[in-house]
C-alpha cells in the first residue's frame, strides 16, 4: 500500500474528524499549546488541559485556544475534569466548555465524574464526548451519561493508571457498544499497530509526547523518559492520595510511595476524603508545575507510563504521528477497528 493511500477510518477518526486514530492525551502540566497543535496538524488530535493552558503556561483560556487555532487549522479537543468539587470549580469548568464551543472545539474528553452534564451541554452543538475509564463500573456510568466513546486506561498508563491490561479491558468493555480507545503502554509504532489490530478504535498517548521538541518539559525530564525502561516506573500515593505512575527519581525514593497513616484514615472516610483529596491536589499542582522545567530529579516528581520502554529519542511530535500512521498503513490489510467486543 502506497504512502499516499488513505488510512482506513475508525469510529474515533470519524467522531473527531481526524486522519490518524491517535490522541495526545491531556497532561498536567505538560500540555502546552505548541504540543497540542503539532499533534493535530500532523493528523492526530491534540487535547487541551485547561489548567495547564492557563496556570502553567500562562494563557488566557480563550486566547490560548485561539493561539492553538493559529498554529493549526485542524481540530483539537478539550479535557474536562468533572469530579464533584467546589461550586467555583464547576462554574469555571462550565465556562471553559462554553468558550471552547464558541471557539469551535467539538471533541471533549471527560474524567473523574458523571459526564451527563457535559454531554447535555455540547451535543446540541455537535460535540462529541469520550470518557476516561479504568473498569466496567465507570464505563457503565459513562454509558448511562450518554457518552460517545470510552478511553480505556490500562495498567501501563502514566498518571492515574488503571489496574487491568489492555487485553483485559477490551474483553471487559467490548460488549458495551461504544468505541474504545486504548490508553497506556504505547511508546512506539509497533505498540500502536498492535492495539488497533486487537480491536481498539484508536490510541491515546501521553508519555511519548513529553519527549518531543514541542513539549516545554525540561531537558532532564525528557532525557529521563528516553533513558528509562518500564521497570523505572513506580506508583506513588504521595501526589494525589491514590496511586500515580511516576519515574523512580531520588525524590520519590526519599519521600516514599505510600500515604501516611493520617492521610490513609482521612481518605477512607466520606466526610474527610474530600478535604484530603483537595489538600493533595493543591500540593501536587505546585509540585508537578515546579518539576516541569527544573533539571532537578532529586527534588521533583516526573509522571510517566510504562510506554517509556518504547521511547528512544526526543523528536518532533508531528514526526511521531506520521511515523505511527505509516506503520498502520503498512500493516494493511487487517480488519477495521470494531466498536464492540474483542476479536473472536
Amino acid at each position: 500500500m502506497s504512502a499516499s493511500s488513505p488510512l482506513p477510518s475508525t469510529p474515533l477518526t470519524e467522531a473527531a474528524e481526524i486522519e490518524v486514530p491517535l490522541l495526545c492525551g491531556a497532561m498536567y502540566p505538560c500540555s502546552n499549546p505548541e504540543l497540542v497543535a503539532a499533534v493535530s496538524e500532523a493528523g492526530g488530535l491534540g487535547i487541551v488541559q485547561p489548567i495547564s493552558l492557563t496556570w502553567v503556561h500562562g494563557h488566557d483560556f480563550r486566547e490560548g485556544l485561539r493561539y492553538i487555532s493559529g498554529l493549526t487549522s485542524k481540530p483539537f479537543g478539550l479535557n474536562a475534569l468533572i469530579e464533584q468539587s467546589s461550586r467555583t470549580y464547576r462554574r469555571r469548568m462550565e465556562s471553559w466548555i462554553d468558550i471552547a464551543l464558541e471557539e469551535g472545539v467539538r471533541f471533549f474528553v471527560t474524567s473523574l465524574g458523571n459526564p451527563r452534564w457535559v454531554v447535555n451541554r455540547v451535543r446540541p452543538l455537535g460535540g462529541v464526548v469520550y470518557h476516561d475509564v479504568t473498569e466496567r463500573r465507570w464505563a457503565e456510568k459513562g454509558a448511562d451519561g450518554g457518552v460517545d466513546g470510552l478511553i480505556a486506561v490500562n495498567d501501563r498508563a502514566g498518571g492515574h493508571a488503571g489496574s487491568r491490561t489492555a487485553e483485559a479491558l477490551l474483553e471487559e468493555l467490548g460488549d458495551m457498544g461504544l468505541p474504545l480507545v486504548c490508553a497506556g503502554g504505547i511508546g512506539d509504532e509497533d505498540d500502536f499497530v498492535r492495539v488497533l489490530k486487537m480491536g481498539y478504535a484508536g490510541a491515546q498517548l501521553g508519555t511519548r509526547f513529553i519527549a518531543t521538541e514541542e513539549c516545554r518539559a525540561s531537558a532532564a525530564y525528557k532525557g529521563a523518559i528516553v533513558a528509562a525502561d518500564d521497570s523505572d516506573v513506580v506508583l506513588t500515593e504521595r501526589i494525589t492520595g491514590v496511586p500515580v505512575a511516576v519515574l523512580d527519581t531520588p525524590s520519590v525514593r526519599r519521600l516514599g510511595t505510600k500515604a501516611g497513616p493520617l492521610a490513609r484514615w482521612m481518605l477512607r472516610h466520606r466526610r474527610t476524603k474530600h478535604w484530603m483529596r483537595t489538600l493533595y491536589a493543591l500540593r501536587s499542582l505546585w509540585q508537578l508545575r515546579r518539576g516541569l522545567r527544573r533539571d532537578a530529579p532529586e527534588r521533583d516528581y516526573w509522571q510517566a507510563g510504562k510506554s517509556v520502554a518504547g521511547v528512544c529519542s526526543v523528536e518532533p511530535a508531528g514526526d511521531i504521528v506520521r511515523r505511527f500512521a505509516e506503520a498502520w498503513r503498512r500493516a494493511q490489510p487487517f480488519p477495521a477497528a470494531r466498536s464492540v467486543g474483542p476479536p473472536a
